[in-house]
């Protein structure tokens, strides 16, 4: 069982008003990173083990895709419509058991 304690640090990752273009790839840039982040993971745990358990890092991968599919549909609207997008994003660090 994973017993948070308090938020060491806050990062204030995105804040602001973007065109959507922007929003686009700035957002598509995140989760970039964290598709690649979940592929090496798995890449390294199945090296020498093809039978790891890769389990979390696969469905992840499926996730982060879908997200990035959704968000690219809300960039598409905003520019139909001529709006901008406003992003917010706070990274809370905590140290946990």
């Amino acid at each position: 069982m994973n017993t948070s304690k308090e938020v060491l640090n806050k990062v204030q990752l995105i804040d602001g008003q973007f065109t959507p273009s922007e929003a686009a790839d700035v957002v598509s840039s995140l989760i970039e990173g964290k598709i690649n982040f979940h592929k090496l993971r798995r890449l390294s745990l199945s090296e020498g083990n093809m039978h790891s358990d890769t389990g979390y890092d696969d469905s992840r991968v499926k996730e982060l895709t879908i997200e990035r599919k959704e968000f690219k549909a809300v960039c598409r609207e905003a520019l139909t419509m001529g709006k901008n997008i406003k992003i917010n994003g706070i990274l809370e660090i905590e140290i946990i058991d």
